[in-house]
């Protein structure tokens, strides 16, 4: 059964930082492209990014190219999101998958992603 678990999010201020992870289960990780997806309250889901399976190409949406950095870690099948320079339209719930399409994304399941929120 493939499974996705991301940690990391919280509350934090204009400006701040956070790191999130997600730890697969299932599926043979390094075989596949890992993306992170947003979603904000009443707006559709956005991929924000997209690592190759080795992790040597990784695509950025516009929304937070220069700010947030994505690695991977094939031996332990995670990937993880560095999120700098964090504004109030970074609001949202984020969650990871597997896939190379950085244009396509399907809103989470129920359960699934972490809270970013950030807010003065």
């Amino acid at each position: 059964q493939v499974q996705f678990a991301e940690s990391g999010g919280g509350v934090v201020q204009p400006g701040g930082s956070l790191r999130l992870s997600c730890v697969a289960s299932g599926f043979g990780f390094s075989e596949f492209s890992a993306k992170w997806v947003r979603q904000a309250p009443g707006k559709e889901p956005e991929c924000i990014s997209v690592v190759n399976p080795r992790g040597a190409i990784i695509k950025y949406a516009d929304s937070v190219k220069g700010r947030f950095t994505a690695s991977r870690d094939n031996a332990n099948s995670t990937v993880f999101l560095q999120m700098d320079t964090l504004n109030p339209e970074d609001t949202a719930l984020y969650y990871c998958t597997q896939g190379g399409n950085i244009h396509f994304a399907l809103p989470p399941t129920p359960g699934r992603g972490t809270q970013v929120t950030v807010s003065s």
